[in-house]
């Protein structure tokens, strides 16, 4: 490997040097343990503790009662550290344990006795939305929702919405729309609950110092957003937490969001020593937040000539037991509808997340865009089969244009999406023809680079290296890669002068977190800033004095309208389909994408793989399917399957030329530009090979047969 694709981080890991959440030790420090529900639904009737308390080694144990109502919440605080009348679903915890080991600490908490009155528990998002549907969160009116501090909150339709979103453009009655069209095509998709994928469970340690201040260890990916929502739980200022945000093994989207800190706390503030805790990737697979099960009603108008006229759409999303681990206040996994890539006039999106006795729903890869496209890309090729038209072509017709509007409503700038289907036509011919058995399927995907704020200090430190110093965590994308490439070429000096280092919440102002392919807009425009000023400073500085500057970067400052770069993308996928087993084999794969200028490409080629493989492991074979009571089937990555090396074909990447973006250099998206467009070219594929379509995620070999088997007539 060349010296100029080595990462920054890449040799203290490969190494085993780097320290990941847990590693971390502090002297005297206690084990945790949590006692958790077996039921998905129940009022406790009471908490005996007296035995746990007697154990040998356990220096603290805590209920809900003891510590209070005390809830937590990204947007809206609705879910309890540890309950305390009720428990939601089957992993809620009821009580915490620090002891001297683990095993002890494990111990007491199996010994804790809880005594429930079982209460019918609603595990799907239908059955929740139905009238008289026991209401999961009677008290929702009384949590704290800082959003809505000043102004009305939401109307719900329902008591057992968490939040909903109505996005409408154009006419604002479709019916005379839909009445006059050529065709009206209706379609209806479901996708499951998975996890995020990461082999790092999560783990944390926590202490307090003689001056009070609490000091935490963690590898959540936004480790400010933490110290906010620490503070209001626990009733303390920002100032008194400092948040240091440990090395991340995996993030895909799902480190956003971290429990364990909150016990933690408690335990250490009641024993007086540091705590940590140490998660089992058997309880991370029982009770560890998981992507938002969908189902999703596509409705389209055509034209004789396939032209889109109107859409209308119902998305509901399973959010599961609570809603406090959704970064969006709308409480719904993201804007997924809005990145949708066609032109269509008249748009109405409805789209609800609902309370279930199940998983709390959270952010992963993609929140939405999984769901989304989906659906989307297989409702097109629907639409083209029946008309009649090439689905390469009937997307051209479709596809939006430079002025045009998104379905929600967004304009949409210097769109590529033409370009990266006509690259796409060109690249089919490399795929084996479709035959009996054999068929290739697309995609078209898009997904606009985030925004935000952030702060960069750099710094000249003894001996002339430069010091960078962020809040932003590098998740495993190569951030702090990129931070020293720019700062590098803005100043005109080797990579090596540049030190990179992350900085805990007490040393810089506030940062949102790595996620929302923001990172390398955000950051990457920063680090230009910051180059910039500390250029100034040395022109400006006599004798000894300091080179040390602070700088922010801002996307969207009061006021300002800021038009979001898209990125599009677009699959040809190949598949085998045995007709006597229905297994799904990929065969080929390639990507057209445009992607602006690659600032790491070692990191860049990283990021459109691994989007691969993920959205392989979600088309053919990852869920977290529940039992009749409620209970999570996948208790091991046994039962949880992800793709291995030996599941993933080689994919072929093709670059077509872009307009500049927002980022630094003119650079775009990359992050999760190519997970979400995999299972529908997959599906699509398998239904040009064997002449069925599946509606629902993953795509089983035994659902392939038996549709087969449906369409003979056996």
């Amino acid at each position: 490997m060349a010296d100029d694709e080595r990462r920054v981080e890449g040799r203290e890991k490969v190494s085993g040097r780097t320290k990941y959440a847990a590693d971390m030790r502090r002297p005297d420090a206690l084990w945790a343990a949590f006692a958790a529900s077996p039921h998905p639904h129940a009022r406790i009737r009471s908490i005996d503790v007296a035995a746990a308390r007697s154990m040998p080694g356990v220096r603290a144990v805590l209920t809900g009662a003891d510590i209070g109502l005390r809830r937590l919440g990204r947007q809206i605080m609705d879910w309890p550290v540890l309950a305390v009348d009720t428990v939601r679903f089957i992993g809620d915890r009821v009580a915490a344990v620090a002891a001297e080991t683990r095993e002890a600490a494990e111990a007491a908490a199996g010994a804790i006795g809880v005594h429930y009155d079982v209460l019918p528990a609603v595990l799907d998002a239908a059955a929740a939305l139905r009238p008289g549907a026991p209401v999961l969160h009677p008290d929702f009116a009384e949590y704290e929702y800082p959003v809505y501090a000043n102004r009305p909150r939401p109307e719900r339709a329902h008591p057992n919405i968490q939040g909903a979103l109505l996005r409408a453009k154009g006419t604002a009655d479709l019916a005379p729309v839909f009445a006059r069209a050529h065709r009206v095509f209706e379609h209806r998709f479901e996708t499951p609950r998975t996890h995020a994928g990461y082999i790092e469970p999560r783990a944390t340690l926590v202490w307090i110092d003689a001056a009070g201040i609490v000091h935490v260890h963690s590898p959540n990916k936004s480790p400010f957003e933490l110290r906010t929502q620490m503070a209001r739980t626990l009733g303390l200022g920002p100032e008194q937490i400092v948040v240091e945000c440990t090395a991340i093994g995996g993030d895909f989207g799902g480190k956003g969001l971290t429990l364990d800190e909150y016990g933690c706390y408690f335990l250490a503030r009641a024993s007086g020593r540091p705590v940590r805790y140490v998660q089992t990737y058997a309880e991370e697979l029982r009770a560890g937040p998981t992507r938002h099960q969908a189902t999703l009603t596509l409705r389209t108008a055509v034209d004789a000539d396939g032209t889109f006229l109107a859409h209308h759409s119902t998305v509901v999303y399973d959010g599961g037991a609570y809603a406090g681990g959704k970064p969006v206040p709308h409480l719904l996994p993201g804007f997924g509808y809005g990145t949708v890539p066609y032109r269509v006039p008249d748009v109405r999106l409805e789209m609800c997340a609902v309370y279930t006795n199940t998983l709390p729903a959270a952010h992963v890869r993609g929140p939405a865009e999984t769901q989304t496209f989906f659906a989307w890309e297989q409702h097109v090729d629907a639409i083209a089969a029946a008309l009649g038209i090439d689905p390469l072509e009937l997307r051209l017709r479709n596809v939006i244009a430079d002025g045009d509007t998104a379905l929600n409503g967004d304009v949409v700038r210097r769109p590529m999406g033409r370009d990266v289907l006509t690259a796409l036509r060109a690249e089919l011919d490399a795929l084996p023809a479709t035959r009996a058995g054999r068929g290739r399927g697309i995609s078209l995907i898009c997904s606009h680079t985030g925004g935000g704020k952030t702060s960069v200090r750099m710094r000249l430190e003894p001996g002339g290296t430069i010091a960078v110093i962020l809040g932003v965590a590098d998740q495993g994308a190569g951030t702090f890669t990129l931070v020293q490439r720019l700062a590098a070429a803005a100043l005109d000096v080797p990579r090596e002068r540049i030190a990179v280092r992350q900085a805990g919440t007490g040393e810089l102002p506030y940062d949102p977190g790595a996620g929302a392919s923001r990172i390398t807009h955000i950051v990457g425009r920063a680090v230009q800033a910051a180059a910039e000023a500390f250029r100034r400073r040395l022109d400006e500085r006599s004798g000894d004095a300091p080179v040390d500057v602070t700088v922010t970067y801002e996307s969207d400052p009061a006021g300002s309208q800021r038009v979001p770069d898209y990125t599009f993308a677009a699959y040809a996928i190949g598949v085998a389909v045995d007709a006597e087993t229905g297994t799904i084999a990929v065969t080929d794969a390639v990507l057209v994408a445009d992607v602006g200028p690659i600032i790491n490409p070692l990191a860049h080629r990283g990021q459109i793989d691994g989007g691969f493989a993920c959205g392989l492991g979600v088309a053919l074979m990852e869920e977290r399917p529940l039992d009749e009571s409620g209970k999570p089937v996948a208790q091991s990555l046994g039962d949880y399957k992800i793709p291995t090396i030996r599941d993933v074909p080689a994919l072929r990447t093709v670059y077509v030329p872009a307009v500049p973006g927002n980022g630094p250099l003119g650079a775009k998206m990359v992050g999760e530009l190519s997970n979400a467009g995999v299972a529908p070219a997959i599906a699509n594929a398998v239904y040009a090979a064997a002449g069925v379509r599946l509606p629902t995620l993953p795509l089983r070999a035994e659902d392939v047969w038996r549709a087969l088997q449906h369409a003979r007539g056996e």
